[in-house]
């Protein structure tokens, strides 16, 4: 019985139970996630989602011009995630 019981108390416990945890957000989550944030900060006119020199996915933040303030505030990187900053100029409505 104590059997059955743990059994089912690991079962109902998830992955986690088993040490794996939960899954990582996806880039487009966490990017989603952290939009507003960082759409609030000075001079930030975009975020998105780029690649890095070896394929690999990155949150872009666009900056109208250079900003050392709002780099300096901005994330290296979001929920493991690599953020990349980019001088883009500013950005009108066409």
């Amino acid at each position: 019985m104590r059997l059955l019981v743990a059994v089912l108390l690991a079962v109902s416990a998830g992955p986690a139970a088993f040490g794996r945890g939960e899954m990582p957000a996806t880039i487009q989550e966490v990017k989603t996630k952290h939009e507003t944030r960082l759409m609030a900060m000075p001079g930030v006119v975009s975020v998105g989602i780029g690649r890095n020199a070896d394929g690999q996915p990155v949150i872009v933040v666009g900056l109208d011009r250079e900003r050392p303030e709002t780099r300096a505030t901005v994330p290296q990187e979001l929920e493991g995630h690599p953020v990349r900053i980019e001088v883009i100029g500013p950005v009108r409505a066409q």
